[in-house]
């Protein structure tokens, strides 16, 4: 059995822009023909996509863990409880926020990823 190794790149301005792409914030039905269309195989198509949401997941995090950082403190006072609020909504921001998942399928399927599969190109 041998691994495939894909590269996926994406391209920074579709990140830098800022515009979420219209991604539908619950599960849908897909159909698996129009999944592996660019790569003529479905298991290639899930790699490329999942590599692309864990990227997604992670940058979220990061962006995250950045902002709440900002209101680590060791000093206990009362200006805490404004302080928790505003935590609050941070993090309600970023629940409200597609999955990762949703959006790599819509960019996958808008073909805003840039991949290639070496092994192909021999």
């Amino acid at each position: 059995m041998t691994i495939k190794k894909f590269q996926i790149k994406i391209d920074m301005n579709v990140i830098n822009n800022n515009t979420k792409p219209a991604v539908a914030s619950s599960t849908i039905t897909r159909d698996l023909r129009e999944l592996d269309v660019k790569t003529d195989n479905i298991y290639e198509s899930l790699v490329i996509m999942s590599k692309r949401a864990n990227q997604i997941s992670n940058n979220i995090k990061e962006e995250l863990h950045q902002k709440l950082s900002e209101f680590a403190s060791s000093n206990d006072n009362l200006e805490e409880v404004f302080e928790n609020r505003e935590q609050i909504e941070i993090s309600k921001y970023y629940e409200k926020l597609p999955k990762p998942s949703l959006v790599a399928i819509q960019e996958f399927l808008d073909d805003k990823i840039y991949y290639r599969n070496p092994a192909k190109e021999v």
